[in-house]
């Protein structure tokens, strides 16, 4: 790959987690929130969620919010043969880079204790709790 291409790559990458800001008062606002507010969040329901229990008996969910970018460059010409005729050839390079944030929340006896987004994570009143359920 080129220093050129490499460069363009690498300002994208650069760009994408430059653009992640964690807002505490976003953090602190799931402390001692109903979990039903967790399960009924409009944004957190279209992700994906994975569960894990602690021996403890801790909660741990991943609400897993990412996206793929790829970026292709091609380079080519035309190459003169003998006689009439010419053939084309042409390279391409490709990457692809994943930006993922993954939102933790600890959840025990109902409530949640803690929200970590972790990652390339983006906060704003979106991600607030969005339902008053028993709080």
């Amino acid at each position: 790959m080129s220093t050129t291409k490499r460069l363009v790559v690498y300002a994208l990458f650069v760009s994408l987690a430059g653009c992640a800001t964690v807002r505490q008062q976003d953090v602190v606002a799931w402390q001692g929130v109903p979990v039903q507010s967790l399960d009924m969040h409009p944004l957190f329901v279209t992700m994906p969620m994975y569960k894990t229990l602690t021996d403890n008996g801790v909660e741990i969910r991943n609400y897993v919010n990412s996206e793929t970018a790829e970026r292709c460059f091609a380079s080519g010409g035309v190459h003169r043969g003998s006689g009439r005729h010419a053939s084309y050839s042409e390279f391409m390079s490709c990457s692809e880079n994943r930006v993922v944030c993954n939102n933790l929340f600890y959840v025990q006896d109902g409530r949640v204790t803690r929200y970590v987004p972790t990652g390339s994570c983006y906060t704003d009143d979106s991600v607030r709790p969005q339902v008053s359920v028993g709080r």
